[in-house]
């Protein structure tokens, strides 16, 4: 794995010479995952996160998960995420990613101490590509179908990874365009279903080629946790998907992966300690 990445997350370095966990805290009363709704004790749960080695904390105030209700305003999904951020960065030295494709959260998001934009829309969303050049902080572009699919509807691939990495250099490319430096961008293929639009065929294969992805000659992130393609291969509910999900996060970071993106975040730092233990012995 490429060594040579480091991001400037609002004054916080992020140095991608080895596997970095971000910690998923969603401020949402639906996330598919019920265990990551922390809206009334976020702080614990930070802190936690923190405790057991997150380099990331990744704040979300929309859920994305499948069949989830219509994007809330952004005036709501402000309220739910500000006090967060304000709250984590008047706290604590961690580096704050904010999980959203509205302009006007990225932008207060970014002036209240959030360092890294996850857009799981690839700043598709109207004005925000502009309100992230706006900014300087790192930005995480996602493959999906941009907006939430009718159900049951899933695309076709002939061949995932060569049509995923395709659709991520186009959002490059219209991020440079922008004035966005490629060096502040970030690529997530994304795992999941819904309008990640994958079955779990799609998930395992792009896994199993996942470095190909590296061929961008971008910082990638591997979002996994929990996800469908684990429950539908293991035959698991979301709630028993953790030995699934680490052993998803160990094949990610032998795969070169720079940024794991967790909801179990001490399991998942052992796991990338001991890996690297092995490499070193």
């Amino acid at each position: 794995m490429s060594n040579e990445f480091k991001l400037n997350c609002a004054g916080k370095m992020l140095d991608l010479n080895r596997p970095r966990v971000m910690g998923v805290l969603n401020v949402t009363p639906d996330s598919f995952y019920q265990g990551s709704r922390c809206a009334d004790n976020w702080l614990n749960v930070a802190e936690q996160m923190i405790k057991d080695g997150a380099d990331i904390l990744d704040i979300g105030g929309e859920s994305t998960r499948p069949g989830a209700s219509g994007a809330p305003a952004q005036e709501q999904e402000l309220e739910r995420v500000l006090p967060v951020i304000e709250g984590l960065a008047s706290r604590f030295n961690v580096i704050i990613s904010i999980d959203t494709s509205s302009l006007l959260v990225m932008k207060e998001a970014v002036k209240a101490g959030a360092g890294i934009i996850n857009d799981v829309r690839a700043l598709h969303r109207e004005g925000a590509l502009e309100a992230a050049a706006e900014t300087t902080v790192p930005i995480i572009l996602m493959h999906s179908l941009v907006d939430q699919p009718e159900p049951g509807v899933v695309p076709v691939y002939g061949d995932v990874v060569k049509e995923v990495s395709q659709y991520l250099m186009a959002c490059v490319e219209r991020c440079e365009k922008a004035g966005i430096a490629r060096e502040r961008l970030i690529l997530d293929p994304g795992f999941g279903g819904g309008m990640f639009g994958k079955t779990p065929v799609y998930d395992l294969e792009m896994l199993k080629g996942f470095r190909r992805f590296h061929e961008a000659g971008l910082p990638v992130l591997a979002g996994m946790s929990r996800k469908s393609f684990i429950g539908a291969t293991l035959d698991r509910d979301t709630e028993d998907r953790l030995p699934g999900s680490l052993a998803a996060a160990a094949l990610a970071a032998q795969a070169g992966a720079h940024i794991i993106r967790v909801h179990d975040v001490r399991e998942t730092v052992d796991v990338l300690r001991l890996l690297q233990a092995v490499d070193e012995a």
